[in-house]
């Protein structure tokens, strides 16, 4: 599980800073990548949801 943790906190902050260039700099191109980290992010949670849950009933 700790290695699901760390790919959530890594594709986190690729979401965080190409939404800021978009918000800051209007950089078009990184407004793309963050959508793209928010569905990666999407995944992952989901599946860390599972995880978790799984752990939960042990």
């Amino acid at each position: 599980m700790k290695s699901l943790i760390e790919k959530i906190n890594a594709e986190f902050e690729t979401f965080k800073s190409e939404a800021e260039q978009q918000a800051e700099k209007g950089n078009k191109a990184a407004g793309t990548r963050a959508r793209k980290a928010t569905l990666e992010l999407t995944k992952l949670l989901k599946d860390f949801r599972k995880e978790s849950l799984e752990a939960s009933k042990k």
